[in-house]
């Protein structure tokens, strides 16, 4: 376990500064051939915060990235936060007016463009007119990264921040409406670590030979989050430019990765390569996934493939990531009700199940999470109205994740509240029935929605991407997740589609799913 003296580390600035004094020549990151020290990379974070600093940029202001992953945004986060500057990530995937939305709602003083979004960037009048903007890569009009951080001393900022300062500003998914800018502080992203190294726990732990594969986009918690997590604990982190599942299996080889982070999307285009199965996994520790349900087929695949732990983690953008965990020990080969579960709340964390009034309900009744921690985020940016309704003044932060809580205290997800299906009277959870589908042999991919109906106001509806060479037998996939859940859950009719849609960061758009069945509906329940 890494001997690391987390109470030095009050702001992420202090992470730089403690590894650089404890570990100045281990690798911080690696990238594309790229390797970079954490002596390097602190004084590269100094440099990028005199930089901002001479370019205008005042604390508390907010500098934009969109790009895929890089050490170098790693590097701009953290002298951002040196600077006491606000990082706001932008998804690359995003079409141009949501990313022109996210930098103007942001009022992002600098916008940092990778290079595979120049042509992008240029070609949207609302982002590159009369905006300051800075090129990852060399080769543009605009001004070169290193070039504007190497003009520039590693001297130390004269700057001070708080741990309650604001550090990054992550947008939410938007699956409905305008994303939001989840404000998250220094405090936010280091105070788990400090409290966990009171409460140790084996999956948890990291040591010096620990190398954690950074491979969802940066946007995101899970991207972010992530590098942080082995940054902090004085590992290596391997970045990868994007999610490509045969990358992933070569990192895994050739890197020797120990440790990572991914979506069950991700996770299942990996274990499905023919070369998952020849791969040499034995450096690898854990594999931690979450961020949306796992069917319990693919979970128990993954297992079998990859021979390692695994460990659930479920939490939100606004909560700063996980919350919630489900230990290895949990995880059965053979299955078991638990692994079903998100699992119990980290060191820390409050969790409870509420009704529509706040009020606890039973063990055993299914409400929606709320949660209070360290970990909740300072708001939503602007949107003081959304924050009050999204935290209360107790604390409590109310998920929209519907749930319920075991006699032992583990939360189990069912869905988000607003995805729940009413038919019949029954509140039917999509997630229940597509971990029935999935186990389906010719079954690759479900979403399940809610569809209008005569009878039953709400009837289920499973959409279904077949496995390659494969045909769907509708009748068939019925009567199989009959066999597996309630009839009254399973789904009427199947659907058969190439591709499911999803957002950035891996979640099913069911809201597009939905569509075409509600339209000329006054309301999207019946």
């Amino acid at each position: 376990m890494t001997t690391v003296n987390f109470e030095r580390m009050q702001t992420l600035g202090d992470v730089t500064r403690v590894h650089a004094g404890e570990r100045p020549d281990a690798i911080a990151f690696e990238f594309e051939g790229r390797s970079t020290s954490f002596a390097a990379l602190d004084a590269h974070a100094s440099q990028v915060a005199n930089a901002l600093l001479a370019s205008g940029v005042k604390q508390g202001d907010r500098i934009a990235y969109v790009g895929k992953n890089s050490d170098h945004y790693f590097e701009l986060l953290l002298g951002a936060a040196k600077a006491g500057v606000v990082m706001v990530p932008i998804g690359w995937r995003l079409a141009g007016p949501e990313i022109a939305f996210i930098a103007d709602n942001a009022e992002a003083k600098i916008l940092f463009v990778g290079g595979e979004m120049v042509e992008a960037v240029k070609a949207n009048a609302e982002l590159a007119g009369g905006r300051r903007i800075i090129a990852m890569e060399a080769g543009t009009d605009w001004p070169a990264y290193e070039a504007w951080r190497d003009a520039q001393p590693a001297t130390e900022p004269a700057v001070t921040v708080k741990p309650s300062d604001v550090t990054i500003q992550l947008y939410t998914s938007g699956t409905t409406g305008k994303p939001k800018g989840a404000m998250l502080t220094h405090d936010n992203l280091l105070s788990g670590r400090k409290i966990s190294m009171a409460n140790p726990m084996p999956w948890n732990d990291w040591g010096p030979d620990d190398i954690s594969l950074v491979a969802m986009p940066v946007a995101h918690i899970g991207g972010t989050g992530w590098g942080l997590v082995g940054l902090v604990n004085g590992a290596k982190g391997v970045v990868a430019r994007e999610f490509d599942p045969l990358k992933v299996l070569d990192y895994i080889e050739h890197d020797r990765v120990s440790k990572m982070f991914m979506v069950p999307a991700a996770l299942q285009i990996v274990v499905r390569q023919p070369r998952a199965r020849q791969v040499d996994y034995s450096r690898m520790k854990y594999i931690l996934y979450g961020a949306s349900p796992i069917p319990l087929d693919l979970l128990r695949e993954c297992m079998e493939v990859f021979g390692c732990g695994f460990c659930q983690q479920y939490g939100m953008t606004e909560t700063t990531g996980t919350i919630v965990y489900l230990p290895p020990e949990d995880h059965d080969p053979a299955g078991n009700q638990r692994m079903r579960a998100a699992g119990l709340p980290l060191p820390g964390v409050e969790i409870k199940v509420v009704d529509a009034d706040g009020n606890e309900v039973p063990r055993g009744e299914v409400g929606e999470v709320a949660t209070r921690s360290y970990a909740n985020m300072a708001g939503y940016w602007k949107l003081d109205e959304a924050t009050a309704s999204t935290i209360g003044s107790d604390g409590w932060l109310r998920t929209g994740d519907a749930g319920y809580m075991d006699e032992d205290g583990y939360l189990f997800i069912h869905d988000r509240v607003k995805d729940m299906i009413i038919s019949g009277g029954e509140n039917v959870y999509p997630a229940e029935v597509e971990s029935a589908v999935y186990g389906h042999p010719a079954v690759a991919e479900v979403a399940v929605i809610g569809v209008p109906d005569e009878k039953w106001g709400e009837a289920v509806k499973a959409v279904v991407v077949p496995k390659p060479g494969m045909t769907i037998d509708p009748d068939e996939i019925i009567a199989f997740a009959r066999s597996r859940i309630a009839a009254f859950k399973a789904p009427k009719s199947i659907d058969v589609i190439a591709a499911l849609p999803r957002n950035a960061s891996g979640k099913i758009l069911r809201r597009e799913l939905r569509a075409p069945y509600w339209a000329g509906k006054t309301r999207q329940v019946n």
